[in-house]
């Protein structure tokens, strides 16, 4: 689906209004098809050059990013129209052993062993997050917008290495930043749905109720979605109501255009 044509939103136009920020995670060759849905449905309400992309470079060890193959073509096009581009990870597996209780705890409970960056060191944390700038830049001819951790969850070694390696934007659940500097661009909380198992999809459509206040009254608004989420109606219809609902207070705008 292709969205209906809306007008550039400058720099200045932007001051003093409220922004919606809308990413689709795990985006890559495996996930293709439910990207393409989630990537119509938000086309409802938000111009796709207006729908980041957060790209993994080899989901699970098993779905590689290959320059020169349909799908790098399809990213390299997403990338020109204007869409914001991140890398998100590179394995989105957690493979580290966690020595503390929080961070135990934080890798079993807030997502399915995909907290891939949580236990990393700083040497291997940099490494793969170079490696995955260098392959999706080679990819789409442009820099990419930032980096934000599979499931947003950056161990000490990560939130060094997102310094030094010299991304614009980095995102968690709780704020974006400039990792150079630590200046925090957005506070509060990101939507997001959970399809993993009955209670989880339960919780998180009453979260999107219960946050749907807290949202329209954020000078900045941020929604996540995730290829998973096609496979439940439920969340579906209620990503379609809360973009809606916040397509009236907010303009659906880039990252980017943040640090500007």
């Amino acid at each position: 689906m292709t969205a209906h044509a809306a007008p550039e939103t400058g720099q200045r136009s932007l001051a003093g209004t409220k922004r919606l920020l809308v990413s689709i995670h795990d985006v890559g060759p495996r996930s293709e098809g439910a990207v393409d849905r989630l990537r119509d449905l938000l086309s409802r309400h938000v111009p796709e050059d207006r729908q980041a992309l957060l790209v993994v470079p080899d989901h699970w060890a098993e779905a590689p990013l290959v320059p020169g193959s349909p799908f790098a073509a399809r990213l390299r096009g997403w990338a020109e129209t204007g869409a914001d581009i991140f890398v998100h990870g590179w394995f989105h597996k957690d493979l580290a052993t966690h020595d503390g209780f929080g961070a135990r705890l934080k890798a079993q409970h807030m997502t399915a062993g995909e907290g891939e960056f949580l236990g990393l060191d700083h040497s291997t944390a940099l490494d793969r997050m170079e490696r995955g700038r260098a392959l999706i830049e080679g990819i789409t001819g442009r820099a990419v917008t930032g980096f934000i951790a599979p499931a947003w969850l950056y161990g000490d070694g990560a939130k060094q290495a997102l310094g030094d390696a010299g991304f614009a934007l980095a995102e968690d659940h709780w704020k974006v930043w400039q990792p150079a500097s630590g200046r925090v661009l957005v506070r509060g909380p990101v939507l997001t749905w959970a399809s993993r198992s009955r209670a989880r999809i339960a919780s998180s459509l009453f979260a999107a109720r219960a946050l749907a206040p807290v949202l329209s009254a954020s000078k900045v608004a941020r929604i996540g979605v995730h290829p998973g989420d096609v496979g439940v109606p439920a969340i579906l219809a209620s990503i379609d109501r809360s973009v809606g609902r916040l397509m009236r207070s907010h303009v659906p705008s880039r990252y980017r255009d943040l640090a500007a």
